[in-house]
């Protein structure tokens, strides 16, 4: 039955296409409306779908992928009416509107998805590429031992994240002795000798100091065993209990762009531009999506779809939470706070099912 329903699907997407020139239909061939009846009309009747990203429309997995996948019609051709909303990069703001579901979908790593429920904020955590955080420690060359920076000063954004803490306490450096001062985003101090350590992105200012001449040392809390994510995605509870067929899909839609993406960053990059308007650097971003594409496909296990939960990242990110930020997670409440039936249901033996059966 799924063989027939798959060549009954090619055939009408080949008639719909006929009539097309060959760029036109292959375009067509992807976005028409190709799933059934029934599930059209469950995914329509879920109504207006939110995005709300994490930081504007930045190059980022889990953003730039669900900008293409509204710009490439993915979305229609599943039914679903998905508006965009770009993000101030307030992880708390994001939770708390999905939370009250005044937006549906937001990127929303695991760790604050833990931290959001353990303070009565509930959200679902659906997806994750990737149990290697964004957030890293920038040093000089000159430092070639985390020891190395006791007693001395470190640029933060305005919170210490708790993997790079976990860091440097696993590397055994001295944390007390260090000095945390609030930085902003230039990271052109950290070469300038203003601070000997600086917090940031991997996929960010390590990239905008290396094009500046001035490359630095990057340190992953990845590399110390301290669990993190990357791309990983939530929805509000209620939603997800009364519309999963449109959950499956939103993810559908989403990995379905991401794997376009990586074979066409600069055409993403360039929807993500078009979406922002003046003033967004093309070139910085779409180096910010090669690098994060990069560290997503380097650590995916083999075997494990793009996108699936590991449980066992969960379990550890609970004992980093309470060890470090005074968390009282049970595991019970940490397995409650994810749900990654929705993800394992768009695949087919590790494939992606486009579009849904």
């Amino acid at each position: 039955m799924r063989n027939l329903a798959r060549i009954t699907v090619a055939a009408l997407l080949l008639t719909g296409a006929a009539a097309c020139s060959s760029d036109e239909g292959e375009k067509s061939a992807d976005t028409a409306t190709a799933i059934s009846a029934e599930r059209c009309e469950q995914n329509k009747a879920a109504g207006k779908i939110t995005y709300l990203s994490g930081y504007q429309y930045q190059a980022s997995a889990s953003i730039l992928e669900y900008v293409a996948a509204d710009k490439l019609g993915y979305f229609d051709a599943l039914c679903l009416d998905v508006t965009m909303q770009p993000g101030t990069g307030d992880t708390s703001q994001n939770t708390k509107l999905l939370a009250s579901g005044q937006v549906t979908f937001s990127p929303v790593s695991q760790q604050d998805v833990l931290s959001a429920n353990a303070n009565g904020i509930k959200v679902e955590g659906i997806s994750t590429y990737s149990n290697v955080g964004l957030e890293v420690l920038m040093t000089m060359p000159d430092v070639t031992d985390l020891k190395q920076l006791d007693g001395t000063t470190l640029g933060q954004k305005g919170a210490m994240p708790v993997g790079v803490q976990a860091m440097l306490v696993q590397a055994g450096a001295n944390y007390d002795s260090i000095k945390q001062v609030v930085v902003g985003y230039d990271p052109s101090i950290l070469p300038r000798g203003q601070v000997k350590s600086l917090t940031g992105f991997i996929s960010n200012e390590p990239n905008q100091l290396k094009a500046a001449g001035t490359p630095a040392t990057v340190w992953r809390p990845y590399d110390y065993e301290v669990p993190g994510s990357l791309g990983a995605m939530a929805v509000n509870p209620d939603f997800a209990a009364e519309h999963p067929t449109a959950v499956e899909d939103f993810l559908r839609a989403g990995l379905h762009a991401f794997e376009y993406c990586e074979a066409n960053g600069a055409e993403c990059v360039k929807a993500a531009a078009d979406l922002t308007g003046a003033g967004y650097d093309e070139a910085q971003n779409l180096t910010i999506w090669q690098t994060e594409v990069g560290v997503i496909r380097e650590s995916l296990k083999a075997g494990t779809a793009l996108g699936t939960i590991d449980t066992g990242n969960v379990t550890a990110l609970v004992t980093l939470l309470n060890t470090y930020a005074g968390t009282k997670i049970t595991p019970a409440d940490a397995t409650a706070a994810f749900d990654g039936a929705f993800v394992e249901s768009v695949y087919s033996g590790g494939t992606l099912v486009w579009p849904a059966p």
